[in-house]
């Protein structure tokens, strides 16, 4: 409908509304009934055994049905007996019914019409047709509109709501139709103000949403514009919680899909702030891991770049073990591989620091270039790498950290076994001999 029709139709409205009806009576082609339409209306409304059936009956604009030509006030009648859809003069009882048929537009000319002979009926809806008819009376526009809803103010039809320019709505001022909601432009919402369809909730431009302020579709929650979200703000589609981009999270703030953690950019995580896919635990960039901060996959403990490491800070692979950056160890800190022991660089050992394969006891270590008696649990274990440990190249210079030893400790590192004061001037740039001489000059 144009919006010159429109408010041509809402200023004939309204001209009926404040009683002026002068300017409709003018344009109508009202005449009075014949006396053979009045006789035979008399004749029915006194036979007790026959019903007087009246209804309302739709024209092109120029009083014309299928090709038959009417006209108010007279009767037409044809020599058959009549059957709904397929001969004989048809109109409905109630006049919302005759709009199922025709477009509803004030271009048409409508009547008010009473069945004066036999008479079938419709199974779906008023429609009837009969072999005889009396045209009674035009109906201006101003009537139509007034018998097709129960609100008022409407321009549609079937509205139960006021203002509606739409059809069957019983909210309020809708564009769209079926409407139990107010201000609508779309159809069948429950909700207000929405441009969508279906909505129970508000101000949805999407379809079907339970929720508020929603661009896409099917959703409960509110302020989405993907679809079928059960949460607010997502992007994605399907989500429980809120604020997702992808699809199918139950957790917060997920760029990927089917995570039930929160901030995964990864799917299918139970983890927070996964990169990867799959993980329990958080911030992996790798995928399947029940720890945490893996670059590897498949771990179940923790901070290792390999995968499939129960223990952690793994490069290798296979570790039970932690710190190991060879693979299938049981033990921790292994270069090696398969070794139960710890710090060993070869391989199948059950034994610690081993740099062969298959042994179980610990090798002894070269001291000062010499076979010692000493294990390297020996030395670690040792008052003298105690005291080596405390060197700090941001402190001192090696010199300057031995001068400040008490002569206790520069005992204990003298006593070393195979003790060689050249060598250990080569690596420390400490003259022990000269410590040695000191302490003679200071002792006489």
């Amino acid at each position: 409908m144009s919006n010159k029709t429109y408010h041509d139709l809402v200023g004939r409205f309204n001209q009926i509304l404040n009683g002026d009806k002068a300017h409709d009576l003018d344009n109508r082609k009202e005449k009075k009934m014949n006396k053979e339409l009045e006789q035979a209306i008399a004749e029915i409304e006194s036979n007790k055994e026959k019903e007087l059936i009246k209804g309302y009956k739709v024209f092109n604009p120029d009083w014309t049905c299928r090709g038959f030509q009417f006209e108010v006030g007279e009767i037409f009648e044809e020599d058959f007996y009549p059957h709904v859809c397929y001969r004989g003069f048809h109109f409905c009882k109630d006049l919302k019914d005759c709009f199922n048929y025709y477009g509803f537009d004030a271009s048409y000319k409508v009547a008010e019409v009473v069945a004066l002979g036999a008479v079938d009926y419709s199974s779906e809806d008023s429609k009837c047709c009969t072999n005889k008819i009396g045209i009674l009376h035009e109906l201006s526009w101003g009537e139509v509109l007034s018998l097709v809803n129960t609100g008022e103010a409407n321009t549609g039809k079937c509205n139960a709501g006021n203002h509606n320019t739409g059809d069957g709505n019983t909210g309020n001022h809708n564009t769209g139709r079926d409407n139990l909601g107010n201000s609508n432009t779309g159809d069948q919402n429950k909700g207000d103000h929405n441009t969508g369809d279906e909505n129970s909730g508000n101000w949805n431009t999407g379809d079907v949403n339970k929720g508020d302020f929603n661009t896409g579709s099917r959703n409960s929650g509110n302020r989405n514009t993907g679809r079928g979200n059960e949460g607010d703000f997502n992007t994605g589609h399907n989500n429980a919680s809120h604020h997702n981009t992808g699809d199918e999270n139950s957790g917060h703030r997920n760029t990927g899909n089917r995570n039930s953690g929160n901030w995964n950019t990864g799917h299918e995580n139970s983890g927070n702030r996964n990169t990867g896919d799959s993980n329990t635990g958080n911030y992996n960039t790798g995928a399947d891991n029940l720890g945490n901060y893996n670059t590897g996959e498949l771990n179940s403990g923790e901070r290792n770049t390999g995968d499939c490491n129960e223990g952690s800070f793994n490069t290798g692979y296979g570790n039970f073990g932690d710190g190991n950056t060879g693979d299938n160890n049981t033990g921790n800190h292994n270069t090696g591989n398969n070794n139960s022991g710890d710090g060993n660089t070869g391989h199948f050992n059950k034994c610690n620091h081993s740099t062969g394969c298959f042994n179980t006891q610990e090798q002894t270590i070269y001291l000062f270039n010499k076979p010692s008696s000493w294990t390297y649990d020996d030395w670690e274990k040792s008052e003298a790498a105690m005291i080596l440990g405390t060197f700090s190249p941001d402190v001192y210079t090696y010199p300057q950290w031995w001068d400040q030893l008490n002569s206790v400790d520069q005992a204990q590192i003298l006593n070393l076994p195979n003790f060689d004061p050249e060598i250990f001037k080569e690596i420390t740039g400490i003259d022990v001999t000269e410590t040695n001489n000191n302490s003679n000059e200071k002792g006489e």
